[in-house]
């Protein structure tokens, strides 16, 4: 029994280590504050070692990141007051920054309705497919895909707004 509690204990600190910083991110995304998204992180991962099993999980990655997004609505139901969103959250991590560029697409991003924002993160930073974001959000993948399309195109034209990105047939 000991044994068993010890792979699921490393099975899921293997998890913490691997998606921390994109369920991070992406409790940042929906409750704008850094510190609840963390509380909300921990909460989520010492729940798991409480319960001691992921085996009802399909995709543990997505599993995560649906416990993650519904841990950070309850948190803000019980808050019950909006607020906006942090400067700081780990968007990026780069040996290249470019600060500049990395505040303006931060500033992009927080711009983006919170449909879009977390459709954009999860894919991006999350590396979810639309599929699994459809799934952990409960909507059609082809909502999904429309969301990040006019998330990207909203971002293209705030980040590169001399280029001309329609295609002349």
């Amino acid at each position: 029994m000991l044994l068993r509690r010890t792979r699921v204990a490393d099975t899921i600190e293997t998890l913490y280590r691997q998606h921390g910083s994109a369920l991070l991110l992406f409790a940042s995304a929906i409750t704008g504050d850094r510190s609840r998204a963390q509380d909300t992180v921990h909460q989520v991962f010492l729940k798991l070692l409480k319960n001691g099993n992921l085996r009802h999980a399909e995709n543990e990655k997505a599993y995560l990141f649906a416990c993650v997004r519904n841990a950070a609505l309850n948190e803000m139901k019980a808050r019950q007051h909006d607020v906006v969103l942090d400067d700081e959250p780990a968007w990026f991590a780069s040996p290249n920054r470019n600060d500049a560029e990395e505040l303006n697409l931060r500033r992009a991003l927080c711009a983006l309705p919170d449909d879009q924002r977390q459709v954009t993160i999860l894919h991006v930073w999350g590396e979810l497919t639309f599929s699994q974001i459809a799934d952990l959000l409960g909507i059609n993948s082809n909502t999904v895909a429309s969301r990040y399309r006019y998330a990207i195109d909203k971002l293209r034209k705030v980040m590169c707004p001399k280029e001309d990105f329609s295609v002349d047939l």
